[in-house]
Parts: C-alpha cells; structure tokens; sequence
C-alpha cells in the first residue's frame, strides 16, 4: 500500500491545456490526486498553443482552484504572454513566471511541509524555487525534464549572444547538481542530460490513454466529416504552429505536389507561425492546403483516424532534444507517422527498431515529399498495427503512471 504524500509541483503549463508539456503534468497531478495525495500546482494560467490566455481565465490575477475533494490544490499566478514569441520574448514570458511564482512558493513556506517536490522543465530555472522551498522547509526534489531548452533555442539561434548561453548553461548546471533526482522522458535526452552532469537519470516517458485514442474501422467515412472525399489521402499536421516544425517546408512541398488532386494537406492547431504561414498559402494559391482550428477532445479520436499519414516534423538540429508529445496519441489511433529525423536521434531509433512509421531525413523537402507519393501509392498497414502494439505495450497511461507514482513516492520516504 502506498503511503499518501504531500507533493509540490512547480510547472508553467497544466490543465486545462489539452497539448504539449501542460497535457502530462495535468494528467500526472489529477492522477496523484486521485490515489489521494494532498498536490499542489503552482502554475500559470492556460495559454497554450494559441499563446492567449483561455476563457475562463482571462483578466485574472492570482486565483486558487481545488479538484478531487480538496486532494488538488492549482495555484494559478500571473504571467506576460507574448502573442509572437521570440527568444528575447520567451526569456521575459518564463521570468515573469518566475518572480510571480515565487510569491505563491513563498506562501507554502508558512504551509505544513511537502514530502517531494517536483519541478517540471521548461522552464529550466523553475527548479531554484525548488531548491528555495527545500532550504527552508525539507523534502525531495525531483527534476523532470520535457525539454532540453537552452540547446533547442542555442540550435535554433533563439539569441544572439554567446555569453547568454554561457549564462543559461552555467545556471543549469547548478541546478542539476543540486537536485536530489532527475528524470527525461527518451533516451536521447537521458544522454545528453547525462553528459552534463554525473547522476543517474531515470526514463519516465510522456504517456497516452489508450481507451480514449485507438483505432476506428472506416477511416475513409470518417474524411467527409471534414469536407474530404472519401477517396483523398490526408496528409495531417496537427499540433504547435511554431518555428522549430520547419511547416514552411509543408507549403512548397504542397505546391510541388499540386498535380496530384487526391493528396490533401491539413495543418490544424494554433501557434504563433500560423498566420504567416496562412499568408504564404494564400500568395500560392494552393487548393490542397486547409487550416483547421484545434480539434476539440470529443471528436479528436475521429480527427485522428480519419489522416492517411501524420507529420511528425523536426528540424534537424532539434530532433533529439525535444520527443514531440503528439506522437504518442499518433501511435495509439495505429495511425502512419511521417517523421524527419536524422539516424542516430531517439526518433529514428525507436520508429526504425519498432517498425511503427517512415523516416526521412530532416530537412530534406524532396525526400518529404517523395515518401508522401509512396506512402500513398503503396500498403504501410503493417507500420499501423506495429504503431498501436508499441502504444499498448510501452505508453498506456494505466501503467507509466502508477509506476511513476510510485517511483515518486518510495524517493521522498528515503528522506
């Protein structure tokens, strides 16, 4: 029997954010509510993708909320949300965040003691309030990591100066000295997280309901539901509209591919790149490109289904430091991923050794768009049923998270 805990979690993003790092760290603190921890969530308000703050929310300074019969506590503090997010714009966007979530930390000071703490990155320097709690009042802290920030944003020339980085860089690692556990959801990152510092770092993999996303039977019905015919391939991106997914390249692969009436491409989500590339579509006159909204919950295991191939797009220099969050739903509808990733990169290991997709190499428009015209002139329904064995065998929520759960709790009764 495991013993109920007191455990902090400090993280920019959660519910009711339905994508990205907010998804899991939602799903992670309802869960640990649910088996009757007493959890805290200091958080920001909901933002993401569309970088706006949602509805309710709106024109709200600091607000409390309680879920699960008091066992969650969400402290939400304020932040500035750029509506075009650059590097600079990030780096204030993350540091105001941080000053207003140190408010609220200061507050559980004066709070009965938190066995575990738990800080999610990114941000990266969320940990120092970690490490602020614990100086004061004990417990554990264990530092998970979603997304190797300062690298992404180095590769991705995100600021101009060298120093900056040396700065983040040097911060980073004080940080990672002084946390009592660290984990990374690949085993990729587990690498590169290794090599800065000499700790174990444990695997805990972002995860997928399989029960609520899993495959449907007639994929081509499901097309008309959003104005396709039954006999177009789709070709789906859905997800964060932002840099780093190089979606430009979907635009002139979509203009090559003109002649081929029944290939379709659809870009669905929000992000700060989306009108931009909507402005490009536009100028190209493109009859085989469609923009559509975020999906809602309800019918987003259908939205799923009815795509013939998914786009899994990554930068090269990027695609072993971030495990994009939208592959595991992917996975679970058997659905076919399209991924660029360079050999060597967690990507193209485990979709390669699973047989579970189609690779190409990142950054090549012409490979993309040649393995698009294959995957629609030949059969990958093999790739499909090894897609949904993977998600049930390794990412079925009903198992990661009781394990984390558990892991999580046998670190803080060392304490």
């Amino acid at each position: 029997m495991v013993m109920k805990k007191r455990i902090l979690v400090l993280g920019i993003n959660c519910l009711p954010e339905l994508t990205g790092i907010g998804k899991y760290t939602g799903e992670m603190v309802s869960w640990m509510a649910e088996q009757g921890h007493e959890t805290t969530m200091i958080t920001g308000f909901p933002y993401y993708p569309n970088w706006k703050v949602q509805e309710p929310y709106k024109g709200n300074w600091y607000i409390n909320e309680t879920m699960f019969d008091g066992n969650l506590k969400i402290y939400r503090c304020p932040l500035y949300i750029p509506s075009k997010p650059s590097g600079l714009k990030r780096l204030i966007h993350e540091s105001v965040f941080f000053v207003s979530a140190g408010f609220a930390v200061l507050k559980m000071l004066f709070k009965p003691k938190q066995d575990l703490i738990i800080a999610i990155a990114p941000p990266f320097h969320l940990a120092i309030l970690a490490l602020f709690y614990r100086f004061f009042k004990g417990g554990r802290i264990l530092y998970h990591v979603q997304d190797l920030q300062i690298e992404a944003a180095k590769e991705l020339k995100m600021l101009r100066y060298k120093w900056m980085f040396d700065m983040l860089f040097s911060i980073e690692y004080f940080i990672l000295r002084k946390m009592d556990f660290i984990s990374t959801i690949s085993e990729g990152m587990m690498k590169r997280v290794g090599n800065k510092i000499p700790k174990r770092i444990t695997f805990f993999p972002n995860w997928v309901d399989t029960e609520t996303f899993y495959p449907l039977p007639d994929r081509n019905g499901l097309k008309t539901k959003w104005g396709f015919k039954r006999d177009d391939y789709v070709v789906l991106y859905s997800g964060s509209i932002g840099e780093k997914q190089g979606l430009d390249s979907l635009i002139r692969i979509a203009e090559n591919l003109k002649a081929y009436e029944n290939i379709q491409f659809v870009i669905c989500g929000t992000g700060p790149y989306k009108q931009e590339l909507i402005r490009m579509t536009t100028e190209k006159q493109l009859p085989n490109l469609e923009f559509l909204p975020l999906q809602g919950f309800d019918v987003f295991n259908e939205f799923l289904n009815m795509a013939d191939i998914h786009l899994v797009l990554q930068k090269a220099n990027a695609s072993d430091l971030v495990m994009p969050s939208k592959l595991t739903t992917i996975l679970a509808v058997g659905g076919l991923a399209l991924v660029t990733a360079n050999p060597g990169t967690t990507l193209h290991d485990v979709i390669t050794e699973h047989g579970m997709g189609v690779i190409v190499e990142a950054e090549r428009e012409d490979l993309l768009g040649a393995a698009i015209i294959n995957i629609v002139e030949n059969d990958h329904e093999p790739c499909r049923k090894n897609a949904r064995k993977y998600a049930e065998k390794y990412l079925d929520k009903r198992n990661i998270l009781p394990d984390m759960l558990n892991f999580v709790t046998q670190l803080s009764n060392k304490n």
